[in-house]
């Protein structure tokens, strides 16, 4: 075990032995705040150890991309086969000590790009194993299958650490967080709205960074490791879901308790799937689509009919520059107003600005400059 390492478990353990209070809640901020700071340090090791890591990510297409994250064994490869007619065998890209096999999905007119990686190990944020270059390609992904069997469905939990360690953060939105470093005047804290964390918990946590004067913007409530992941700032934010695959292999009680198990743990049902038989795979092509937010946009020419046949696919929350963006860069550049049809306007055909968001089945004509 690397002193890094060990650093590490001296902490987490010294974590678990401290009561947490309004009188410890400084103290168990700053280790918190050492902890993440060690635990980055040996991801950015393993990184540099490894040649750069983040350059083994994969080229995305269609309109966005899952990756399939679970230990060797699981059914990832056959998953993929049956969700995307790939041959693993065939379409294998080779990268130095990884290799990625991508296959492609259409449903419901949006193409997603889903990527078979060598199975995580535990320890693979710290670089074991395969660890760097399979947490670079997870990091670079819009959505995450974390895929487990019915023989070892308590796998999840050392998964998810994983990806924790690597400072991915599943199903949860980025805290609204703005930090101004500045030269002189301490560290001033600004709330809007409840926040629990108070002036002394920040300062502790700031301090373990080395940063002593500081301008902190919080829009709503966030928690040490909320603020901590702020400081870091290496974090990603992705959207996930449990896939429990060989359920046929096991009767209709532990099935039930599979389900409930995780459901209790994880917070949202699992998908219980037998990639192998075939089962519930229109459900995960579901899941897929729904967690991604998917949402549709036609398009209308000026003066022309809308195309109904073939939306657009976006993401939800998308504006209209996203679209120009997508559909050719020189639109957004030469873009003086657009129309739009549908829910996100008071009425048809109302004119808008380029900053205006999108909502699902709306109908757009872009003007532009000629």
């Amino acid at each position: 075990m690397s002193s890094l390492e060990e650093q590490i478990k001296e902490l987490e353990d010294e974590l678990t032995k401290t009561p947490y209070n309004k009188a410890t809640s400084k103290h168990i901020g700053r280790i918190k705040a050492k902890i993440a700071r060690l635990k980055d340090e040996a991801v950015n090791r393993a990184m540099k150890a490894g040649g750069g890591g983040e350059g083994y990510a994969v080229k995305k297409s269609g309109d966005a991309t899952a990756v399939l994250v679970g230990f060797p064994s699981t059914g990832k490869s056959t998953l993929l086969n049956k969700l995307t007619g790939t041959d693993s065998a065939v379409a294998a890209y080779a990268f130095t000590t990884l290799t990625v096999v991508p296959g492609a999905l259409e449903h419901k007119g949006a193409k997603i790009q889903i990527l078979d990686i060598p199975g995580l190990i535990a320890g693979a944020a710290m670089g074991k194993g395969r660890g760097k270059e399979v947490i670079a390609v997870v990091r670079n992904a819009d959505i995450i299958v974390i895929l487990v069997d019915v023989f070892n469905e308590r796998h999840f939990d050392v998964l998810i650490k994983e990806l924790y360690d690597a400072g991915i953060r599943i199903n949860v939105p980025k805290p609204d967080i703005t930090i101004k470093k500045s030269s002189h005047g301490g560290i001033r804290l600004n709330a809007v709205g409840t926040l629990d964390l108070d002036i002394e918990e920040v300062r502790s946590i700031l301090a373990e960074s080395k940063m002593m004067n500081a301008d902190i913007l919080i829009r709503g409530n966030a928690t040490q490791d909320d603020l901590i992941d702020a400081v870091q700032g290496s974090r990603v934010y992705i959207p996930a879901f449990i896939a429990v695959n060989k359920v046929d292999l096991v009767d209709k009680e532990r099935y039930l308790e599979i389900e409930h198990d995780i459901a209790g743990r994880f917070g949202t049902p699992p998908l219980m799937i037998s990639a192998a038989a075939g089962f519930h795979l229109e459900e995960t092509k579901d899941a897929l689509y729904d967690c991604l937010g998917f949402i549709r946009v036609y398009l209308k020419p000026h003066g022309g009919e809308a195309d109904l046949e073939e939306p657009l696919i976006i993401r939800r929350g998308s504006t209209v520059e996203d679209i120009c963006n997508k559909l050719h860069r020189d639109f957004a550049q030469k873009f003086r107003y657009a129309r739009v049809w549908g829910r996100s306007v008071k009425h048809p055909g109302q004119r808008v600005g380029i900053t205006h968001k999108m909502i699902d089945e709306d109908l757009l004509t872009i003007i532009a400059e000629r």
